[in-house]
């Protein structure tokens, strides 16, 4: 038991470095912090306080009024395993539907620290830039408009990025209204109707996102791939866990 013990330690102080580092380097906190830093702190205390733990979870389970709670909660959480084990396949099969050639990429935005981008949308614009080099007749749309602390839009912002690196100013049309991702992709389709361009896209943004861009793609009456840009390692953790909620959130909202 021993090194059981050592192991879920172990486990439970990596997680909790790597959902705090976001926090201690760029002061990131959200629901998928919030929750990655519980989920690692129930590690933790779990692995050193094994033994104590498990004895007091024995007695609760033998016991005639806290059987059935114990029974409950254990359904609770196979049920939790079983939806982020869903969830995350569908991320990763929509991530995995890569488009014909020369499909209009639609890049939707993130933030931007003053003029300059955040480093999520960084990785979204080197998925476009490589993207517009591979597909040298696709055009692009650039969606997001301007949030707090966002000196310029955030399509501005990629737009300038990209033409700095070589992509032709006429190959890049910006949409700098939205401030959501449903609206990205609502005034992206009323700019494909007004420049008369085919309803189907790809779909340039963070991997873990791919799958809740492509739903709501999908009801605006498009037809959308996948372009993933893939997230650096230290702040996946943190926007995985809370994608999970969104996903959650945005099927239940939707539940026909």
């Amino acid at each position: 038991m021993r090194g059981v013990q050592m192991v879920i330690i172990a486990v439970g102080g990596i997680l909790l470095f790597w959902f705090f580092a976001p926090l201690l380097c760029k002061g990131i906190f959200n629901i998928g912090t919030a929750t990655g830093i519980l989920i690692s702190l129930f590690l933790l205390c779990y692995g050193i306080f094994f033994g104590r733990m498990n004895r007091r979870a024995l007695i609760l389970w033998n016991g005639r009024k806290t059987h059935w709670i114990c029974v409950f909660l254990l359904v609770l959480v196979l049920i939790m395993i079983m939806t982020v084990l869903a969830e995350t396949f569908l991320m990763i099969h929509s991530a995995l539907h890569t488009p014909p050639q020369n499909t209009t990429a639609v890049v939707l935005g993130c933030s931007v620290k003053g003029t300059k981008p955040s480093r999520i949308l960084e990785e979204r614009i080197d998925a476009a830039y490589d993207y517009l080099s591979v597909n040298k007749d696709a055009v692009c749309i650039l969606s997001g408009g301007r949030g707090p602390g966002e000196d310029i839009t955030e399509a501005q912002c990629m737009y300038e990025v990209l033409t700095k690196r070589g992509i032709s100013e006429n190959r890049l049309i910006l949409e700098e209204r939205s401030t959501t991702t449903e609206e990205n992709l609502k005034y992206t389709g009323e700019i494909l109707k007004d420049r008369g361009l085919d309803m189907t896209v790809t779909l340039v943004t963070s991997e873990f996102h791919e799958y809740r861009a492509n739903q709501m793609a999908a009801r605006l009456g498009m037809k959308s791939y996948s372009t993933p840009a893939h997230t650096f390692f230290v702040y996946f953790p943190t926007y995985y866990v809370r994608e999970l909620y969104g996903i959650l959130y945005y099927e239940l909202r939707h539940w026909d």
